[in-house]
């Protein structure tokens, strides 16, 4: 029999019109019956993404025209609870409580080309009270977990995302360097809530950890995570913008000028040694100041594209300096049980900032996201 559930449902814009912002019709959603290697799940909770927004903006693209799909129900991170399985499932049972895996379509290694919820043909996300999951895509946590369900509900895309792209970033840095040589490398962050799990994460390895933000809340959160805050608005004004900087003198005095307190900053900071992996979630405003922060032997690492997909590099500056840049998206399948394992084990989840969303609330959930005042954990109930 097909699934019929409650759901926030996306309708498709009209093809060859320019992009256009539209709301979400709460209805009966309906989708086929799950596969011998799929399970019936009802989420509990899940945990607004930037995509979802990009989604109902229809920026950078429209989801449902992409998708060839009139409507469709978005939500990528979450907690579900496995209701049936089928006869063909491995990786967990009926009554499970599990993480959403949100990969989408893996390639043959295993890692994802489109992400569950989002970009991926014919899925169905977490704003419905029942989906259907594919068997990969489903991680159970301890039953006796220490930690609640909102919290697994915001690690479940955000951490799962840190934990792959720091594998890399951190095996890269020791290919260059090892720890007789580097003990304590200075890990830096821009960004929210990938950039706030990487850095705990580096702790844990013995780093010297600081991350950037421009408001009170975020900079005492990030102080709590024993990651040193460091104030964006000591600098406002280094948002590099090539165009301008040809054209406009007073903004590239000012640019110029922010620069300086920022590379100063690092430097004092890292008593003049500069950062070894710098965790850059924005992208074109930063990169300048980012590169030039950079030590020899560097890693810059993304695994997102926030503000800008194109960048401009100096190769031969970045071959001379022997710059590393690594480029993730999400995770594959074994990366997340560890991150699980290891979540558990040393209470490396996500702190929640804000209210949890009712279901009759995600409207202004999404208000409250245009808003930009959105914490960077913002949990929605579903059947939770």
């Amino acid at each position: 029999m097909s699934i019929k559930a409650d759901a926030w449902v996306l309708y498709a814009g009209e093809k060859g019109a320019p992009p256009k912002k539209t709301e979400l019709v709460r209805e009966e959603f309906e989708l086929p019956a799950a596969a011998a290697d799929e399970a019936v799940v009802s989420p509990l909770f899940g945990c607004m993404e930037g995509n979802m927004g990009h989604a109902v903006e229809r920026r950078p693209i429209d989801i449902c025209l992409a998708r060839g799909e009139e409507k469709l129900v978005i939500g990528n991170a979450g907690v579900v609870k496995v209701e049936e399985v089928g006869a063909d499932v491995t990786t967990c049972k009926a009554g499970d409580t599990a993480i959403l895996f949100c990969n989408g379509a893996p390639d043959e290694f295993g890692y994802p080309r489109q992400i569950f919820g989002y970009d991926t043909p014919g899925t169905t996300g977490m704003l419905t009270k029942q989906t259907k999951l594919k068997q990969h895509q489903i991680i159970p946590i301890p039953a006796d977990t220490k930690h609640s369900l909102e919290a697994w509900a915001a690690f479940s895309l955000r951490y799962v995302t840190a934990w792959s792209n720091w594998e890399l970033a951190y095996g890269t840095l020791r290919l260059l360097l090892d720890k007789e040589e580097l003990p304590h490398p200075e890990v830096w962050g821009w960004g929210g809530g990938v950039s706030l799990g990487e850095l705990a994460l580096a702790n844990h390895y013995g780093c010297r950890t600081a991350q950037i933000a421009s408001t009170d809340d975020r900079l005492a959160a990030i102080e709590g995570q024993g990651i040193r805050p460091v104030d964006r608005r000591e600098f406002n004004d280094l948002y590099y913008d090539k165009k301008k900087f040809r054209k406009d003198e007073d903004y590239t005095n000012k640019y110029v000028a922010a620069e300086k307190v920022f590379l100063s900053k690092v430097k004092d900071m890292t008593d003049g040694k500069f950062v070894n992996i710098f965790l850059d979630y924005v992208g074109v405003p930063v990169l300048r100041a980012t590169l030039k922060a950079l030590a020899r032997q560097g890693v810059i690492a993304t695994a997102g594209w926030k503000e800008g997909m194109q960048i401009d590099l100096v190769r031969a500056t970045e071959c001379i300096a022997r710059h590393q840049h690594v480029h993730t998206h999400y995770a594959r399948y074994r990366q997340g049980v560890d991150a699980v394992a290891f979540a558990e084990k040393n209470n490396w989840l996500p702190p929640l900032d804000g209210k949890v969303y009712g279901f009759d609330e995600v409207p202004e959930m999404f208000e409250d996201y245009e808003k930009g005042t959105l914490g960077w954990f913002p949990v929605f109930a579903v059947n939770g």
